[in-house]
């Protein structure tokens, strides 16, 4: 069992090449015990942005403030708070920060995937 406010949950900067201004949370995964899922919550700076890649899994997203871009095999949609995205494995994407703020995204991969 886990109960934690997210902000007291560790951040690191996110350092793979194609990345420029994200830091990471892991705000639930395997060292808290979850065998099925993890969750994590990422902090997109303006004009930063996550590498256009892709991984055999799925995931699933939900934007809680910002606005962006999301990449999805070559075409940009537009998305902001509220929204969902979901992104099925084998799928090049990114995700882009193009508003003024921070782009907090909360986004849950299968744990064996984290």
């Amino acid at each position: 069992m886990k109960i934690e406010k997210s902000c007291n949950v560790s951040k690191c900067a996110v350092e793979v090449d194609g990345c420029e201004g994200v830091e990471i949370r892991w705000l639930i995964s395997k060292d808290d015990g979850a065998e099925n899922f993890s969750m994590r919550m990422f902090e997109i700076q303006p004009g930063g942005h996550t590498p256009l890649h892709t991984h055999p899994h799925e995931h699933e997203v939900f934007a809680i403030e910002g606005s962006g871009i999301f990449v999805y095999e070559g075409k940009e949609h537009e998305f902001g708070a509220e929204y969902v995205v979901f992104v099925p494995g084998g799928r090049e994407h990114q995700f882009r920060n193009t508003g003024d703020s921070v782009l907090r995204m909360l986004c849950l991969i299968p744990a064996s995937a984290g």
